[in-house]
């Protein structure tokens, strides 16, 4: 049974789309998280599920109930959710008890003891029952965060939005929080959540979500996003890519300003002074072993390409080189004649080459 079903829902800030023609159906006891960069949607696409953003376009339904209907009770519908967000929110005035209590009395209908029992059996769950009479201010951010899930649980909602829980949180924090739904989730919890905590998202996903281009660019079990990505924008998310590109249209193109920003790049991202140096050197190689002896022409079209894989700290360079087919990787390790393709040969770790009838395509893992 869908617990909720998003058809082709749109949303835009202004000129600037966030979301176009998106659809979703989540299921009963699924957990889906989504992930994306920033900027791409996620918290605007979990908001728009209850509303708190309203679409431009498509329609959202809570079971059978559509939230986006002009005639909708709003209120009725949106107790079935509840929704956790990256503050807390809990009345600064109010003790923990009063927090919980306040909905279930106000909007239910239960007794004030009905509505303690129940706060106090859900603060036993997350450890918390002995702060039922603190007040908020007194407490960590791990702690109001539980209090907040418990406040949500109060209302007996039948799916649960995160969106990002653990970003407000003191890094020592976190694992309280996320022990918390865990706990939901063996507990059969649907729950959509918003996160950056990539190895809670691969232990805890039922499907995840990856956002980019307005949507969902991707989605899959968490085996299948997190170790065969099969779009580009996702693998390099996923092993968080950062590049590096320049053109070189002349024979007297500027060396110096290439290289200086090579090694800017490589600073930016940790590289140490050996590796920064051993990527110019490599690249300079590259580019004029193929000037000098791949004989591209009259005309130099030239694209240098570095990616740097943040996660297993693998950097690659790749050059594209419009002109005749030359493998300059054939060459002997000590011809000394093309001492460039021995340098490579004696420090890359992989060397790639490729024709595609126009251009040279050469790669070295360094």
């Amino acid at each position: 049974m869908s617990m909720i079903r998003v058809e082709n829902l749109s949303k835009a800030f202004g000129s600037l789309q966030v979301l176009k023609n998106v659809n979703l159906t989540v299921e009963k006891g699924e957990r889906i998280v989504i992930i994306g960069g920033s900027g791409c949607g996620k918290s605007v696409f979990l908001r728009c599920m209850d509303l708190l953003e309203i679409p431009d376009e498509g329609s959202v339904f809570i079971g059978e109930n559509e939230l986006t209907s002009r005639k909708a009770d709003l209120n009725r519908i949106r107790r079935k959710v509840g929704m956790v967000y990256q503050g807390f929110h809990l009345f600064s005035h109010m003790n923990v008890l009063d927090n919980i209590t306040l909905a279930p009395i106000k909007l239910l209908g239960l007794s004030r003891a009905e509505a303690e029992k129940k706060a106090e059996t859900l603060l036993s769950m997350v450890g918390l029952e002995s702060k039922k009479y603190s007040m908020p201010e007194v407490l960590s951010g791990g702690q109001k965060q539980r209090i907040a899930i418990v406040r949500c649980l109060a209302m007996e909602p039948e799916v649960m939005l995160f969106d990002e829980p653990t970003s407000a949180l003191d890094p020592t924090m976190v694992g309280e929080v996320l022990a918390t739904l865990r706990l939901l989730a063996k507990q059969g919890m649907t729950m959509v959540i918003v996160t950056h905590e990539m190895d809670f998202a691969r232990e805890i996903a039922t499907r995840i979500l990856y956002l980019d281009e307005q949507g969902i660019y991707e989605e899959g079990t968490p085996k299948e996003i997190f170790d065969a990505p099969k779009k580009k924008k996702t693998r390099d998310f996923i092993h968080k890519m950062k590049y590096f590109s320049w053109q070189i249209e002349s024979r007297d193109f500027d060396l110096m300003q290439m290289q200086g920003n090579i090694r800017s790049f490589a600073q930016r991202y940790g590289l140490d002074e050996k590796k920064a140096n051993r990527l110019q050197l490599c690249t300079e190689e590259l580019i004029y072993e193929m000037l000098n002896y791949g004989r591209p022409g009259e005309v130099v079209d030239m694209q240098v390409q570095i990616s740097f894989d943040e996660r297993d700290k693998c950097t690659v360079v790749g050059l594209r080189c419009k002109g005749g087919p030359y493998n300059p990787f054939e060459m002997a390790a000590d011809d000394e004649v093309h001492l460039g393709v021995t340098i490579l040969k004696h420090t890359a770790k992989r060397l790639d080459y490729r024709f595609d009838g126009e251009n040279n395509y050469l790669e070295i893992e360094l």
